[in-house]
């Protein structure tokens, strides 16, 4: 186990970031261009302007400690120009910077996606191409200094030193303030209001129940002025080049920072971060950064099959190879080349890479699975007859099933991370090798643990998750359903699945059973039977592919044990139903992939439709630990206990009842109903400072008035189910003697008190118990 925690500690941070820290440069910087943005030479060059730029003023905010050494910069497959490489570990899933249209229309501001606590690593910065070329310019400031202001939310998880929400506050010297740090960057509160060409210009007045300026009063900054902080404030203000520190920092004003980090400067959060602590100040200067242009090209995989005596335990080779055919039907996109080998103490090339073009590709590889289980183990084997199949193994993906332990693997480590291959594993029962987790760690892979429970979904979860590659979403395979059911007095499996709008191209559902083919209806949302399936009664699995486009509604399902006990599982996946439209799409994850007793852990959960929040949503969280026990969860979107913001489109919840050490996996399930589930359109949490102009010689210069929608602007989705697979994570130190309780209630974070008349209306959201769960 200590060998796994020490393996799993690789894995720490969001999106599995390549970054690292060496000799006070960021190497494994990778900024992705979104396959959504047209061809642009022009954005390339900007890019590294930009990042050029901020390396030099990020070394200088941080008193001479940190800049940008290598970035590499990914390119989409359908840009023309093929003088690129092909990327190694990078993918989609490793950006820190992305690229991408707008959220909304319109709306240009750089953003952090960042969900979790202070001090912790967010998910990634987004930038649109129109920001990138130096076009909102004048609204935001230059891109490298907001791209410094972007990488101290991502890397080092401090938040802004303003407050949209709260602008104003009132100053213990009785003075309507500015929310802002420091308190030493002066400017004028004005009212700004331009109709054409007409602007007028008033001052503020005080709202009578707020006591504070009204909702249009602005601050406007001197344009010139020398107060050098805070770059988490307004970084476009030219004399900007510091964070607020301990001695100058702002702790009277409502801003995110203080309101997330307990009142602590930006400067106290990163100067405790794991970064600062591995460094000290340099006195040259930096090199300027060295950059890769990375191409997106064909996918190209390999199937790494365990077919060792190992295998033969608990139903796993059958259970193996009813996953392996479901991703081989449906979850591998047209386009990918793929490859099988088997292995034992040797390894069996059983296809060569084929080019999945049609269903014929995909039949053919069926033929190549595993069909008995013997023998001991090596996994180096297959790695070395991998390289005879694909000699040029770049970019390439390795998808390794595992259930043995091989003692020889770590002497293949070095080898296998300077390989330019990424490498998935599951881990399949409790013995599988930790090593292959270390295999995805140094490779930028991920990695599934799963059970030997035969209901549980794991296998066929973890391989349609390894489905995902580089490609545009409405070709990614999304799961609306995946149940398990061990039934004996009872031999009915009944159900529903909704196919909305945004999905059902490729629609395709698989049953799958341990003793005898059960008995199977399906109904359309119009009550019309469809049947059909195909029956593989060696492999104890059916499955059915919808022709065309699924109808949109709530489709039925029947399923009959014909054996008692059985076990029965129901999987259905499908695929955007318009390349144009963005469907639905769900992620998981854990904030940390190991943990210790008492330490609790935090699952998220975030629902979108291309970038826009979902709400509204009920989303469950199902924690699988080894022994097959499941802890369920429901995962809130309050803004309480775990949940940072409220009504950002990501549902959270603290973890803490452990039942064991060992290893947990995580699924989650997320529901929309029509009329309650909705698309909002409200501004983001972490967008970045908007300049609204500058007060010069007591004048304003205005700039345009930043785009913005009603906050009430939700436009109303129909109904919706996904389901997301988050990985595996590590428990330890769990005592096996009754516990005294050991978790307060989560502190309150949004407590108002309102005055009507004589009386004082105090609200707040309650967490919790054991922090937020109940």
């Amino acid at each position: 186990l200590s060998v796994l925690l020490l393996v799993l500690h690789l894995l720490q941070g969001s999106r599995t970031s390549l970054v690292q820290l060496n000799a006070n440069g960021y190497e494994g910087v990778l900024i992705a261009i979104d396959p959504a943005v047209p061809e642009d030479e022009t954005l390339i060059t900007e890019i590294k302007d930009m990042v050029t730029t901020a390396s030099t003023f990020l070394f200088e905010a941080t008193e001479k400690r940190f800049f940008f050494k290598n970035v590499s910069i990914l390119i989409p497959e359908s840009w023309k120009n093929t003088q690129y490489k092909r990327p190694k570990h990078e993918s989609y899933k490793h950006a820190d910077v992305i690229v991408a249209p707008p959220t909304v229309p319109g709306r240009d501001e750089p953003y952090t996606k960042q969900f979790t606590a202070c001090g912790e690593k967010a998910e990634y910065i987004h930038f649109t191409p129109d920001f990138v070329l130096g076009k909102k310019q004048n609204e935001f400031g230059p891109p490298g200094r907001a791209l410094v202001h972007e990488w101290a939310h991502l890397r080092w998880g401090v938040f802004d030193e303003y407050n949209d929400d709260e602008p104003f506050y009132m100053a213990k010297s009785k003075k309507i303030e500015a929310t802002r740090c420091s308190i030493d960057i002066t400017g004028i509160n004005r009212v700004y209001k331009c109709q054409e060409n007409n602007c007028v210009t008033r001052t503020c007045r005080v709202d009578a129940n707020t006591k504070l300026y009204e909702k249009d009063c602005q601050f406007f900054p001197d344009k010139h002025q020398t107060e050098k902080t805070s770059i988490m404030f307004m970084q476009g203000i030219d004399s900007i080049t510091r964070f607020c520190n301990e001695k100058n920092h702002n702790r009277e004003a409502p801003s995110l920072q203080n309101k997330k980090c307990d009142s602590r400067s930006t400067w106290e959060v990163i100067s405790n971060s794991e970064d600062f602590k591995g460094t000290v100040p340099i006195a040259a200067p930096p090199p300027p950064p060295v950059f890769s242009l990375l191409k997106i090209s064909e996918r190209i995989v390999c199937l790494v099959l365990d077919k060792s005596e190992s295998m033969g335990n608990h139903n796993r080779l059958n259970r193996m190879n009813q996953a392996v055919k479901y991703f081989l039907l449906q979850t591998i996109e047209n386009g990918s080349w793929v490859g099988v080998v088997d292995f034992d103490t040797t390894a069996h090339i059983k296809s060569k890479l084929i080019q999945i073009k049609s269903n014929n590709e995909r039949r053919k590889l069926l033929e190549s699975l595993p069909t008995e289980a013997s023998g001991r183990i090596s996994i180096l084997m297959p790695w070395i007859m991998f390289k005879e199949i694909y000699p040029q193994v770049d970019g390439s993906e390795i998808m390794l099933v595992v259930a043995g332990e091989d003692k020889n693997i770590r002497n293949c480590m070095d080898r296998v991370k300077q390989s330019g291959a990424i490498i998935h594993s599951i881990a399949l029962g409790p013995n599988a090798d930790p090593a292959v987790t270390e295999m995805s760690a140094v490779t930028g892979g991920m990695h599934f643990y799963t059970t030997d429970q035969s209901e549980s979904r794991g296998l066929t979860d973890a391989l349609w998750t390894f489905g995902s590659g580089n490609t545009n979403s409405s070709q990614h395979s999304l799961q609306l359903e995946s149940k398990g059911l061990m039934l004996s007095s009872n031999p009915w499996m009944n159900g529903t699945v909704t196919i909305d709008s945004t999905v059902g191209k490729d629609t395709f559902c698989l049953v799958t059973w341990d003793k005898q083919p059960p008995g199977i209806s399906l109904w359309d949302p119009s009550g019309t039977p469809r049947g059909n399936f195909t029956v593989d009664e060696d492999s104890k699995m059916a499955y059915l592919s919808i022709p065309g486009t699924a109808k949109v509604g709530v489709w039925t399902y029947s399923l009959q044990a014909k054996a008692n006990p059985e076990t029965l599982t129901i999987t259905v996946n499908s695929r955007a139903a318009n390349s144009a439209v963005p469907p639905i799409t769900v992620n998981a994850k854990m904030n940390k992939d190991t943990s210790s007793f008492p330490s609790p852990m935090i699952v998220y959960a975030e629902i979108l439709q291309g970038y826009i929040p979902i709400l509204g949503a009920s989303v469950t969280a199902f924690i699988e630990s080894d022994n097959g026990e499941t802890e369920v969860l429901e995962l809130l979107d309050n803004g309480a206990g775990a949940d940072s913001f409220k009504n950002d489109g990501v549902y959270s919840r603290y973890f803490t009842t452990y039942q064991e050490n060992g290893k947990y996996s995580l699924k989650v399930q997320a529901a929309g109903k029509a009329k309650t589930v909705m698309r909002s359109l409200r501004h983001l949490p972490n967008r970045g400072t908007y300049i609204p102009g500058w007060a010069v010689s007591g004048e304003i210069e205005g700039n345009p008035p930043r785009p913005e929608s009603d906050e009430d602007t939700q436009t109303d989705l129909e109904s919706f189910t996904r389901i997301a697979s988050g990985g595996a994570f590590v428990i330890s130190n769990v005592s096996k003697l009754p516990l005294p309780d050991l978790y307060p209630p989560s502190q309150i974070t949004d407590l108002e008190a309102t005055s009507d008349e004589d009386e004082i209306r105090i609200t707040w959201t309650a967490p919790g118990d054991d922090f937020d769960e109940k």
